[in-house]
């Protein structure tokens, strides 16, 4: 193997052979470890003298793994080979029946083709079930490979034909076969949700970490444990695919594997049409500190290779970029030879032998089981570092001309007859020519001697894979009553909402029962969160311990990294930290443990930055506490446009399974996370939280206490409770709406509208209009289908009782968020939000910009009251002087 691509012409062959036989008669003699020192020697000298390479973390377009270093194949090639073609076929078979039945339906052919052989030599000789005992391995399959993975769960019997007839079509409850992997749709199947997006790959480096962190905790024992990632090479694009790997680096996760399926197309074209996406792979996972295995040609290469003793081929194959690569696969043997190795006689003369249908078959490294055992074998047994196996295929293998490595194979869904039959012929399969026209599935019998070879493979390696297992311990005591009580009391002093909220965590890092399996997730902003207690509390998790003194050792609460810390301190990185929580908040699936992950962050970098991990989070069926700290657009006020949230709670109604709220006191949060594991734990709901914090200090009232006609704890987890009755009712009566920190904008405009306007005001705090609303929507279903049965009435109307509009709502948040219940209201609604971008202000001057301090709130009243005729002569002009209004200020949507 060379250092770096050879693409140069050679003007010293004789002295090149002397160095190299050198420095293999050192590594053969006397070791590779003396042979990389004295290439590291020279290296440096290179680099002092200013003539290192160009190119240094590129190696040849050849296997890594040279043909003498190649372990002997430990299983059954032929029969696999069989196993394989079968598996072939009925993945590409589901895909085609379905959209041969339902037009439009949708699936991928090609990508499985690709990658067959990588995940044949997996599931028959390395991936670990969990059957025997162990903690098993965690797989992130290739999303668009899942037919495949369908199709061997075909042959082990898991699954019947009729089933496979039902890919894609799921709305029949537990009986389809999904799209991709999607654990909430197969809870008992898949266990990481994949495909696109960059998040399988991230997902999957922190997923290695947190078995490292389970360990280093004493909470399971997972050095056993292997992460393996599949990953397109096209989906290397994606920021999150590559941007954490020198997390896994640094972290020295020698339980990852990642196998990049090297095909060399996206879904449109090409993924480096001019360039080498092998070779900038390498350099980038190299560079990272990744060891880095190359499957770039299969076995009939070798001979070829081998007699080029001039380096010739190697230079021609270094030389041309991805497109031709493509293309000289879709034209064939002929074409090969004619552009390949014509340029050269002496290349030609490499490849006299063999006539064109043979060159047609020289197949690329990742179709060759062969080398990806070998690679495999070498991966798992590398110490130190994450491996990436970097495999070379192409695109639609096997299926036909009209799908190899075209630019189109990805959109392709359908096979005619002749289509049909020759792929049948390639794979070998005996199918009656008579049977093609009915599309059948093939399956050679449960007796066969493929099917007893797969599922004697997977009984040896622990069990069927994909497999998904909830089994936590079902004893887990959660914390009682008394923990949460001091929150019930208020505060006598300000207090902001998030260090109420660190106050309630730290309780729980101290319980017994559960504060060992808490997991607070920290991406860098501890100390503006007010949690550095945690530092000295519980220790910052590190691999490595710590290395260094802190700076800040002579401090009470100094930075305290030891190797069983409990916090997970990612950095600035919200992808990160959300990988870690999804690992945290599904462990009680993967492990059989159950983790408590309380992920606290800036809210505008939550649902915004790191959505489409939340919506993976749900989706993998995770368990946690999402925490929106510095909430609202108002009340960070000193940080501008991109700091201030004011839609995360917009964001967070759309997710199926995340219950959302917007708490004003402590109170009202440690009845929430109280619930929140109630439901979770004893339970076992599927459930996470996403619960919004102020940074604002302002006094911490009491908890009410409950009545008849209004239960404050229900009220709390339902949406809406009333805080604050007027002292006495007025002709002129209203009802307020306050939630986080804007309750009090409510609770002073009602003091405003007593004393300045006779009208009275109910205050209600409302801590979810997402829980309105969803109970809005769902009573509505039932009785909309179930006309003859009870009416179920709206908890809405429960809470409200008699109360009547208007109803004015006040809201640190875009006014869409309280217009989520305006329907049912028995009134009218006013809402009082930021719409708008943020900007960096005062809080006073920001709440009047946005027109939700309690002046703007008596101000909606009182044209609320107006409207519905209840209003005064003259009463609104005036309040605008008395409050010194200026009613051509800037529209804060405007900006």
């Amino acid at each position: 193997m060379t250092l770096y691509s050879t693409t140069q012409q050679d003007s010293d062959p004789e002295e090149t052979r002397e160095w190299l036989d050198s420095l293999a008669e050192v590594g053969q003699g006397r070791g590779p470890n003396r042979a990389r020192y004295l290439l590291a020697q020279l290296l440096e000298q290179a680099r002092r003298g200013g003539f290192l390479p160009d190119q240094l973390l590129s190696t040849d377009y050849v296997n890594t793994i040279a043909l003498e270093h190649e372990p002997a194949y430990p299983g059954d090639e032929e029969l696999e080979e069989k196993i394989d073609s079968i598996i072939r076929w009925n993945a590409a078979l589901m895909v085609v029946r379905a959209n041969t039945q339902f037009a439009g339906l949708g699936g991928h052919l090609s990508t499985f083709a690709s990658s067959a052989e990588l995940y044949d030599v997996g599931f028959n000789h390395f991936f670990r079930g969990k059957e025997d005992g162990g903690a098993g391995d965690q797989i992130f399959y290739q999303g668009h490979a899942s037919p495949g993975i369908y199709a061997r769960s075909y042959l082990e019997g898991r699954f019947g034909s009729d089933v496979l007839d039902r890919f894609r079509r799921e709305t029949v409850r537990g009986k389809g076969l999904s799209s991709y992997p999607h654990p909430r749709l197969m809870p008992e199947y898949w266990e990481f949700p994949t495909v696109s997006m960059g998040l399988g790959p991230i997902a999957s480096i922190y997923q290695a970490r947190f078995n490292r962190y389970l360990e280093a905790r004493g909470i399971k024992q997972t050095s056993s444990s292997r992460v393996w990632a599949f990953i397109g090479d096209g989906e290397t694009d994606e920021p999150e695919s590559l941007g954490a790997l020198s997390v896994a680096a640094r972290e020295g996760l020698d339980n990852l594997v990642w196998v990049v399926n090297c095909n060399l197309q996206r879904l449109d074209g090409p993924v480096r049409g001019n360039g080498k996406i092998i070779q900038e792979l390498e350099t980038v996972f190299r560079g990272a500190g990744w060891n880095v295995i190359k499957v770039v040609w299969g076995r009939e290469w070798d001979p070829i290779l081998a007699a080029d003793k001039d380096g010739l081929l190697r230079r021609r194959m270094n030389e041309l970029v991805d497109g031709t690569f493509q293309k000289l696969r879709a034209e064939g043997g002929g074409y090969i030879r004619k552009h390949l190795f014509g340029p050269d006689p002496r290349l030609l003369e490499l490849v006299a032998h063999l006539d064109d249908e043979q060159m047609g078959h020289l197949r690329r490294g990742g179709h060759d089981r062969r080398k990806v055992h070998a690679a495999y074998k070498a991966a798992v047994e590398h110490r130190g570092r994450p491996t990436v196996i970097l495999a070379h295929t192409v695109k639609g293998w096997d299926l036909g001309e009209s799908f190899t490595a075209t630019n189109v194979t990805h959109q392709l869904k359908k096979m005619t007859v002749e289509q049909l039959k020759s792929f049948r012929d390639r794979l070998q399969l005996p199918i009656p020519d008579a049977k093609l026209a009915d599309m059948p599935y093939y399956h050679p019998g449960p007796d066969s001697p493929e099917a007893r070879y797969a599922l004697e493979r997977r009984a040896a390696l622990g069990g069927l894979l994909p497999s998904r297992r909830v089994s936590p311990k079902q004893s887990m005591p959660i914390p009682g009553k008394e923990l949460y009580e001091e929150f019930t009391t208020g505060s006598k002093s300000p207090v902001s909402t998030t260090m109420a909220f660190v106050r309630l965590l730290t309780r729980l890092l101290k319980d017994p029962q559960i504060g060992r399996r808490v997991v607070p997730i920290i991406p860098d902003e501890a100390r503006t969160f007010g949690m550095e207690p945690l530092f000295r509390q519980v220790g910052i998790y590190s691999a490595q311990g710590q290395l260094y003194e802190p700076v800040d050792a002579d401090q009470l609460l100094y930075y305290l990294e030891t190797k069983d810390g409990q916090v997970l301190e990612e950095g600035i990185t919200e992808a990160g930290s959300m990988a870690s929580f999804q690992a945290a908040g599904t462990c009680y699936a993967t492990h059989g443990e159950p983790m408590f992950p309380f992920y606290i962050f800036y809210s505008m970098f939550g649902m915004q930055r790191v959505g489409d991990q939340v919506w993976a989070f749900g989706d993998a069926r995770g368990r946690g506490f999402l925490l929106g700290a510095t909430a609202g657009r108002t009340t960070l006020n000193g940080e501008g446009l991109q700091h201030e949230d004011g839609h995360s709670h917009l964001l967070a109604t759309a997710v199926p399974n995340l219950v959302a709220y917007d708490p004003a006191f402590a109170y009202e949060i440690a009845v929430i996370v109280e619930e929140g594991l109630r439901r979770m734990v004893r339970e076992t709901q599927d459930v996470f939280y996403y619960v919004t914090l102020q940074n604002e200090n302002y006094v911490q009232l009491p908890m009410p206490a409950s009545t008849q006609e209004n239960d404050v704890r229900e009220g709390i987890l339902r949406g809406l409770y009333k805080l604050r009755a007027a002292e006495k009712r007025l002709a002129r009566h209203v009802n307020l709406f306050g939630s986080g920190c804007a309750i009090n904008f409510a609770l002073e405009a009602a003091a405003l509208l007593a004393k300045n306007h006779g009208v009275s005001a109910d205050v209600w705090s409302v801590t979810s209009y997402q829980q309105l609303r969803r109970d809005a929507l769902d009573a509505e279903r039932q009785n909309r289908l179930h006309p003859e049965g009870p009416r179920r009435e709206l908890y809405l109307h429960e809470a409200l009782g008699d109360a009547q509009g208007p109803f004015i709502a006040v809201t640190d948040y875009v006014k869409l968020v309280p217009d989520m219940i305006a329907r049912w209201l028995p009134g009218r609604l006013v809402p009082c939000g930021t719409d708008g971008f943020g900007m960096s202000d005062t809080r006073e001057a920001l709440r009047r910009h946005f027109e939700i301090d309690a002046p703007s709130v008596v101000l909606a009243t009182l044209d609320a009251l107006a409207q519905d005729g209840h209003g005064r002569p003259g009463e609104l002009a005036g309040a605008l002087k008395t409050y010194d209004y200026d009613p051509e200020k800037w529209r804060p949507s405007s900006l």
